[in-house]
């Protein structure tokens, strides 16, 4: 009966779990015998309320690879602030490969300003006020990692006056 119990708790954590595909690429590889077909699903996992993980899977059937990709995105989660507008604390970049992502805390009813892969990471975050920019290359994969690393570089301003040893109060004088 406990065992029971336990199942159904861990499967309403599951749940508040969304996940949502990227891209799916059909890949090749070429062996001996000629070429061996593979899918690559990228995955951006996420539970709406500051935590967002990018993932990559590779298999020889699409669900095995978004199976594996969900896998990978909760294995590399990022935490992101966020203020009670639904919003960054601040102006931030990231940095993914080639790509480079720009974002700035926006007011309410502004809802996300951004496109392809960067608004997917930033819905899933639970980000509902910005604005965003991405720079430099268009490739989704690097896109959405530039985005997370956006997210995770991210401070608050109870943070920054612990770091630096001085009330908050004193932080904006």
């Amino acid at each position: 009966m406990a065992n029971r119990r336990k199942n159904t708790r861990s499967r309403e954590k599951e749940t508040d779990w969304q996940e949502r595909v990227v891209q799916i690429r059909r890949v090749t590889k070429v062996v001996k015998g000629g070429k061996k077909l593979s899918f690559r699903a990228i995955v951006v996992v996420g539970n709406e309320r500051g935590q967002v993980g990018v993932g990559v899977g590779k298999a020889g059937d699409v669900i095995g690879a978004v199976k594996k990709g969900v896998a990978d995105g909760k294995k590399h989660l990022v935490e992101a602030p966020l203020t009670k507008s639904n919003s960054i604390p601040h102006p931030v970049k990231g940095i993914g490969g080639g790509a480079k992502v720009m974002m700035r805390p926006a007011a309410p009813g502004t809802g996300v300003i951004a496109g392809g892969a960067v608004r997917t990471v930033l819905e899933l975050a639970g980000v509902r006020n910005i604005l965003a920019k991405q720079l430099g290359s268009n490739n989704p994969l690097n896109n959405a990692r530039a985005a997370a690393n956006a997210l995770a570089s991210l401070r608050t301003f109870s943070e920054v006056a612990e770091e630096r040893d001085i009330p908050i109060d004193k932080l904006y004088a």
